[in-house]
């Protein structure tokens, strides 16, 4: 059997493949000796002939074991080990922003309900407080199957505390989850990257604002834009902002795919559209309806509060269902 001396060098470099590959070369060596053997002197050739069969069924052996292997690592690398969260606030002004801040709580606090840890990348906040723009990063390899259905506009029917009369109003923010994976789907060229560096802003340690530890990266073909500050160091923040792009160049290819072939892809919750309106949270009613499955719960506070676990299982369940 021909073998693919490419595919065996490959073997030999991964570090999941190596102590196999090893084993493969002797088996090899063992078989190149007896071949050698039975070539010098045909009256071996008998003699060496079970032994060249044994040898060449390890050999195969190995050679599926490594393949297996490394197509297993390929999986696992591709398959995301945590998530990073976007909440911004849309149309409602100050209302919107109070509720964009909501969502990430309740995302957060379904995180810590599931001992997922997560950290703040960024936030940017409105004058009453909530969120113009939050950034997160969840980690758990469980973390996108569980939110991935979350990625779409949110809508708020409510009173808010400042409206005097009672009127009801309507605000709305968009979340975005965006899988970390740690072997991207997307290579991205270094040629298309657009990179600067400047001091971070805010509190800090002595140095933290003596430093041009702060990273913003443009990826020129989409303009896609991000930055990193929450780390010390100019390098982390580079690595972590480069992850974000990816991760956002990735989310932007994935949509476009999703609304390319959405009529025909039965197992689709939604479009994927960030910009598909996706469930309504009605105060008044205490009730949250998500408008892809036309289902509702009557637990608003408790929902909000983490409670996540119905939406999330009844989107698993929906997705199961349409694509058995």
């Amino acid at each position: 059997m021909e073998y693919d001396s490419e595919e065996i060098q490959s073997f030999r470099d991964n570090h999941k493949t190596q102590f196999t590959a090893s084993q493969f070369d002797d088996v090899c060596k063992k078989i190149a000796s007896a071949e050698e053997l039975a070539k010098e002197d045909p009256a071996m050739l008998e003699l060496v002939k079970e032994e060249l069969k044994t040898l060449q069924e390890q050999q195969t052996f190995l050679y599926e074991e490594m393949q297996h292997i490394s197509a297993a690592a390929k999986v696992e690398d591709e398959k995301p080990y945590g998530v990073i969260l976007e909440v911004r606030a849309g149309a409602g002004g100050d209302e919107a922003a109070l509720f964009a801040e909501q969502l990430a709580q309740m995302y957060l606090q379904y995180s810590t309900i599931n001992n997922w840890p997560y950290s703040t990348e960024s936030e940017s906040r409105s004058s009453s407080g909530g969120y113009k723009e939050g950034v997160f990063e969840i980690l758990h390899p469980k973390v996108y199957d569980d939110l991935r259905y979350e990625t779409g506009v949110h809508r708020v029917q409510r009173i808010p505390v400042t409206e005097k009369s009672g009127r009801i109003h309507t605000s709305t923010a968009s979340v975005a989850i965006l899988p970390l994976r740690r072997k991207p789907i997307f290579e991205v060229s270094p040629a298309d990257i657009f990179m600067e560096f400047s001091r971070s802003g805010g509190a800090g340690g002595q140095n933290v604002n003596k430093v041009e530890t702060a990273v913003r990266l443009v990826h020129k073909p989409t303009g896609i834009e991000v930055r990193s500050q929450s780390e010390r160091s100019q390098l982390k923040n580079r690595e972590k902002a480069m992850t974000l792009l990816v991760a956002r160049i990735e989310a932007l290819h994935a949509e476009e795919e999703a609304k390319k072939h959405a009529s025909e892809r039965k197992g689709q919750i939604g479009t994927g559209d960030r910009s598909e309106k996706i469930r309504t949270y009605n105060f008044p009613q205490n009730r949250i309806t998500d408008h892809r499955l036309k289902e509702s719960w009557y637990n608003v506070e408790g929902i909000m509060g983490g409670n996540l676990e119905p939406v999330v299982e009844a989107l698993k369940a929906a997705t199961t269902e349409a694509v058995a």
